[in-house]
């Protein structure tokens, strides 16, 4: 039932959900309220979190499996004892995939819709703009896709997933190692990359660490963030014919990219995809044996941590209803799911809602997430870098490299 305002009420014996259609600014907003859940209901004034992401835009094929993950993760704290025995109310904008755009609207969660805490939003642009926001007004930020830790300079700014101080030196090393474990070690390599930050960063290292462990570039390419058009740039990657490569890629640019390259009849040796929406890629038929970076898949040893089976068909369940191409649980989701378990850590740990209290409590303990234990008394709020290389096999990712972290009998393949 719809009342005068806009807002839906749902009402069942397990939970109740408002969801707020109408345009709120320049976003779309969506209100998750708490469940009623009898054996553990949360009661009083509702603990207002706000948030963006990118619903529409180049972004969305990937904020979307944020959004679910983020509903999903309101539930749960609210099916135990929300924050401090209040219900949770996520309050959550569209920023468009526009960094100007989240800046705007974080401004309005803070002072006008004035919420009790924020979560920051997908993508590393969005998270820059929002930081400042942040930073201005003394809110503690947890984000989960923030690929450049050095500009993560605001001290009460915490990453949830382990990406580690140096993502540009630390992860083109583990793609390197893998390549050279390969039967015919990959000696030449094309890296092209989006201008979006975080992917031209990684970009840029990999480059690097790529001439110091006598892997020759061929051809460093750049390309405008959410560019749609991959003939041109798709017939100089053929031209250089590289025994890899690696694309600094976001949403479906790498589904573009491949298309681009079928059309000219060339399939690449090998070929990596940094954050691309993962769905489309693991069911394109141009997918086939893809690279790209994780963090954790639904497999073992990963099933086996606390929560990760509940996680991953709650997720299935949700995607499928939302009519998402691949319903797998993924690392996308997981980020969001580390987000919600580190913001609730820190305010049970500091019995409160003050950011100043939540970010002390945080700097000087561990959070056990889905991705593990993670800390932050590292440089920019960072610990351990744990990332992971996974491959599309029969149209499903799988953790390939390192190998400790493979499930049993899944092993690379390599061209």
């Amino acid at each position: 039932m719809q009342d005068r305002t806009g807002v839906w009420h749902q009402t069942s014996m397990w939970h109740r959900r408002r969801v707020l259609t109408g345009l709120a600014g320049a976003g779309l907003a969506a209100t998750l309220a708490a469940p009623a859940i009898a054996r553990a209901a949360p009661s009083g004034k509702p603990v207002r979190v706000g948030g963006t992401l990118s619903l529409t835009g180049f972004l969305a094929q990937t904020a979307v499996i944020h959004k679910i993950a983020a509903e999903m993760m309101v539930e749960d704290i609210n099916g135990r004892n929300g924050f401090l025995g209040r219900p949770v109310e996520y309050v959550l904008l569209d920023d468009q995939s526009k960094p100007d755009v989240a800046r705007s609207l974080y401004e309005k969660l803070i002072t006008v819709d004035k919420v009790d805490l924020i979560q920051g939003p997908y993508a590393t642009a969005p998270i820059l703009a929002a930081m400042g926001v942040a930073q201005r007004y003394g809110k503690v930020m947890i984000q989960s896709s923030m690929g450049i830790p050095k500009l993560q300079t605001y001290d009460m700014a915490f990453p949830a997933t382990p990406f580690g101080p140096e993502p540009d030196k630390t992860y083109p090393n583990v793609l390197l190692d893998m390549m050279a474990s390969m039967p015919t070690p990959p000696k030449t390599i094309v890296v092209l990359t989006s201008k979006f930050p975080s992917a031209q960063f990684m970009a840029q290292g990999m480059r690097e660490q790529s001439g110091k462990r006598g892997v020759k570039v061929l051809l460093y390419l750049e390309y405008e963030s959410g560019n749609r058009d991959f003939g041109a740039i798709a017939a100089r990657v053929k031209e250089a014919n590289a025994d890899f490569l690696w694309v600094g890629s976001l949403g479906l640019e790498s589904n573009q990219l491949l298309e681009a390259l079928r059309k000219l009849d060339y399939t690449p040796k090998n070929h990596f995809h940094l954050y691309p929406a993962p769905g489309p890629l693991a069911l394109s038929p141009d997918g086939d044996k893809a690279l790209c970076s994780t963090f954790l898949e639904p497999d073992e040893p990963f099933m086996s941590r606390p929560g990760m089976k509940k996680f991953a068909a709650q997720y299935t369940e949700r995607a499928t209803k939302a009519n998402l191409p691949y319903t797998i649980i993924d690392a996308q989701a997981c980020g969001m799911i580390s987000e919600w378990q580190i913001l609730e850590a820190g305010v049970n740990g500091a019995k409160s809602l003050d950011d100043k209290a939540i970010a002390a409590w945080l700097k000087k303990n561990q959070v056990d997430t889905i991705y593990g234990t993670v800390r932050f008394d590292g440089p920019f709020n960072h610990g351990t870098a744990l990332q992971l290389v996974k491959q599309v096999q029969n149209k499903a990712w799988k953790v390939v490299w390192p190998k400790e972290f493979a499930a049993p009998g899944v092993k690379l393949i390599a061209s």
